[in-house]
C-alpha cells in the first residue's frame, strides 16, 4: 500500500545561501594557500578577502542562529549529551528515528565546524606574513601573541579540513540511510514517512523573518566592508 511522504519546508532561503556561500569562501581561502600564482596575481590578498567573507558569513549564521527561522536556530538542534549518547547508540542498530533539523550527532557537528571556521577566519586577522599582507589587527596584541595565532591558524587548518572530511562521510552515510541531506540543501525541503522527531509547529511569519534576515544582513555585510576597505 502506498505510504505518503510527509513534506516539510526545513532550511529556509538564508541558511542555504549561507551554506554555499560558506562553501565557496572556504574552497578559495583553501586553494590560495596551496598556489603562488594562476588565476590570481596576489594569492594572499585573494586568501584574505576570502577569510573577510567566511567570517561576514559567520556572523550572519551565529545570528540568524538566534532569531532565524525555527530550523535554522542552535536551540532547536543542539541537543544534551545524554540525548545525543542514546541517538549514537540508536543509530549504530540502524534504528535512529528521523529529524528534520540535524539530528543530535549532527546539530553538535555543525557546531564544532562554526566554532573552528570562526576561529580561522578571526585569528587570521591578526596575522602578517611580512611580505605582501598584514591582517588589518596585526600587532593588537603585540608580535609574540601574533606568532601564537600563526602557530594556531595553521594547526586549525588540519583540523578544519578533519572536520569537513568527517562533515562530508556523515552527508554519504545519511544517504545511505535513506536522507538525502544534499538534496535538501539545495531546495530546503524534506521529506518523511512520518513525522520527525523534531517536528516543530510554530507559524511561520514571513515578514517578521525578512526584517530580522535584512538587519542581520547589514551587520554581517557591514563587518566585511570594515574589513575589506
Amino acid at each position: 500500500m502506498y505510504q505518503a511522504k510527509l513534506a516539510i519546508n526545513v532550511w529556509d532561503g538564508w541558511v542555504r545561501v549561507f551554506h554555499w556561500g560558506l562553501v565557496a569562501a572556504v574552497l578559495v581561502s583553501f586553494y590560495t594557500t596551496k598556489t603562488s600564482g594562476l588565476p590570481f596575481l596576489f594569492p594572499i590578498d585573494v586568501h584574505a578577502q576570502s577569510g573577510y567573507l567566511v567570517l561576514g558569513l559567520l556572523v550572519f549564521r551565529w545570528l540568524w542562529g538566534m532569531v532565524g527561522s525555527v530550523y535554522a536556530r542552535f536551540s532547536t538542534f543542539l541537543y544534551p549529551v545524554d540525548d545525543t549518547i542514546a541517538y549514537s547508540k540508536t543509530l549504530l542498530k540502524r534504528q535512529a528515528p528521523a529529524y528534520a533539523s540535524h539530528n543530535p550527532l549532527g546539530g553538535w557537528m555543525v557546531l564544532i565546524l562554526l566554532l573552528s571556521l570562526t576561529f580561522q577566519a578571526l585569528s587570521g586577522l591578526f596575522l602578517s606574513d611580512d611580505i605582501f599582507f598584514q591582517g588589518p589587527l596585526y600587532g593588537l596584541f603585540g608580535q609574540e601573541v601574533s606568532s601564537q595565532l600563526r602557530t594556531l591558524h595553521q594547526l586549525n587548518s588540519d583540523l578544519l579540513l578533519i572536520l569537513i572530511g568527517l562533515h562530508l562521510v556523515g552527508v554519504v552515510v545519511h544517504r545511505l540511510l535513506g536522507e538525502p541531506l544534499l538534496a535538501a540543501m539545495l531546495i530546503g525541503t524534506k521529506r518523511f514517512r512520518q513525522q520527525p522527531a523534531d517536528a516543530h509547529s510554530e507559524p511561520l511569519n514571513i515578514s517578521l523573518l525578512r526584517w530580522r534576515a535584512l538587519g542581520v544582513i547589514l551587520i554581517a555585510a557591514g563587518v566585511v566592508v570594515w574589513l575589506w576597505f
